[in-house]
């Protein structure tokens, strides 16, 4: 039996690790041969451990590089692509080490060939090391597949039809990008195609996606059938949608562990309330609010009069790489008497255990900035979006949502937090009106939630459509041996 080990190479970020993990263990699951080392490639606020532990197999390991002593305070584009430049080095000694030659390795007849990279999708700089071993490298693409046909649509734009996209930032422009339905407004997309700079680093990127062998899509055909067709046209590497890849049992990974006294106390308040009642806010790992917009939208929750359970971050400070944290106390940030007045009905909490709170049939809706794995988890329990976009692809996602897919209510769809301008104030009312259509039990829309739910789960068991195209990426990464 021929064995494989498959080298991982993750941005160190909870949006990218989480699935990235999870995709390994999915793959060693599904086949006795395969292993996986995981080499993450960490930020400056990376905390890996929240995401990496614990791991119950012996065919899956983690190895640190050696630590990065770039300056996090430097422009990100800059830090960002240093890293990854400082880290090719390292991870070729790392991976020589792991060949069965290696004097470091077993030395076994059975010791795993190496198979392929697997690279996060902005990690693409290292498929010249799996070239140096002379090995196939495959992306993992942590978002949609609607978001990864954007990218080649704005790859065509700028070389073949030679428009300047960012160009069009803050315009009425609306686009038709294959992988999309309806057409899409400049306002769905991400802040870095309107960054010069950026753009062109995402050009690279997107140019380095068609040198590999495949891309690994976090989706399922049921969720975006249109998109996942538009992709297999021949002119990019094969698509394999193996989602939706989620972490479903949490340990800790929020940073909360399961016997801690805060999430018994979470877990406790959201057992005494009525089914389907609560609204729960979390912006994600990195998403964060001034004190003026957490005041209307204090004022939002209080007005509407719908119970909530609200996980409020303290921004990080400004022009730092920093993930918000958790405020000592949330009366610095809300209006007085606020937790007072609201007592019998809310709950105010630092980060929140996202899983086992949408998972808990208390939670009728969720106010959400619109990650990608967060509205994977969503989708998974059922349980309604209303859309309010920070950063990254999220207002694409948003749009997806709400216009494309008819499962989530708006917020604020074109808002965006980015270091070159402060968004503007989302006011109360445009908050509470977004949570009382949230909270609406439209039937239509619950209807359409329940059956995507249920072809969430349905697609990653034995003859599900995921389930069927994992086997597909199996058979290649044994092919291309």
């Amino acid at each position: 039996m021929t064995k494989v080990e498959l080298v991982f190479i993750p941005l160190a970020a909870a949006g990218h690790i989480v699935s990235a993990v999870e995709l390994a263990k999915l793959l060693i699951d599904r086949d006795e041969r395969l292993s996986v080392t995981v080499i993450p490639m960490k930020m400056p606020f990376s905390n890996i451990s929240n995401y990496t532990h614990p791991i119950q197999s012996s065919r899956i390991r983690f190895i640190d590089l050696p630590s990065d002593e770039l300056d996090p305070s430097v422009d990100p584009k800059k830090y960002f692509a240093s890293l990854i430049e400082n880290s090719k080095h390292n991870i070729k000694e790392t991976v020589s080490k792991l060949l069965p030659n290696s004097s470091e390795s077993s030395g076994h007849e059975d010791s795993p060939k190496l198979g392929g990279f697997v690279l996060d999708m902005f990690c693409t700089a290292i498929i010249d090391v799996a070239n140096e071993f002379g090995v196939p490298s495959y992306i993992f693409f942590a978002s949609g597949a609607a978001a990864l046909g954007l990218f080649f649509y704005i790859q065509d734009l700028h070389d073949e039809q030679g428009k300047d996209i960012t160009e069009s930032e803050n315009s009425d422009a609306e686009f038709a990008v294959p992988s999309l339905v309806n057409p899409v407004p400049a306002s769905a997309f991400p802040s870095s195609f309107f960054q010069k700079e950026w753009l062109q680093v995402l050009l690279t990127m997107i140019t380095k996606f068609r040198e590999t062998k495949g891309i690994i899509v976090n989706t399922f055909s049921e969720l975006e059938p249109y998109a996942v067709k538009s992709l297999a046209d021949g002119r990019i590497p094969p698509v394999f949608p193996v989602g939706p890849i989620l972490n479903l049992k949490g340990n800790g990974q929020d940073g909360l562990n399961n016997n801690s006294s805060k999430f018994k106390e979470i877990m406790q308040w959201l057992d005494d309330q009525p089914q389907s009642s609560v609204v729960f806010l979390c912006f994600g790992s990195m998403g964060s609010f001034d004190v003026e917009q957490v005041k209307e939208i204090a004022c939002a929750l209080e007005n509407s009069g719908h119970r909530f359970l609200w996980s409020l971050r303290k921004p990080p400070p400004k022009g730092k790489m920093e993930s918000p944290t958790d405020y000592s106390d949330p009366r610095d940030a809300l209006p007085d008497g606020f937790l007072d007045r609201t007592a019998d009905v809310g709950r105010v909490i630092g980060w929140a255990p996202q899983v086992d709170v949408l998972a808990h049939p208390s939670v009728g809706g969720f106010v959400s900035h619109c990650g990608w794995n967060s509205s994977l988890e969503s989708l998974r329990f059922g349980v309604p979006i209303a859309a309010w976009p920070i950063y990254a692809e999220q207002q694409l996602n948003a749009f997806q949502l709400v216009v494309e897919l008819g499962l989530g209510v708006e917020i604020k769809l074109g808002y965006r937090k980015d270091e070159r301008h402060k968004p503007p104030i989302v006011n109360a009312s445009d908050i509470e009106r977004g949570i009382r259509c949230l909270m609406d039990r439209n039937d239509q829309r619950i209807k359409l939630l329940d059956e995507m739910s249920r072809y969430s789960k349905e697609a990653l068991e034995d003859g599900g459509s995921s389930y069927n195209t994992m086997g597909c990426l199996i058979q290649k990464i044994m092919d291309n041996i």
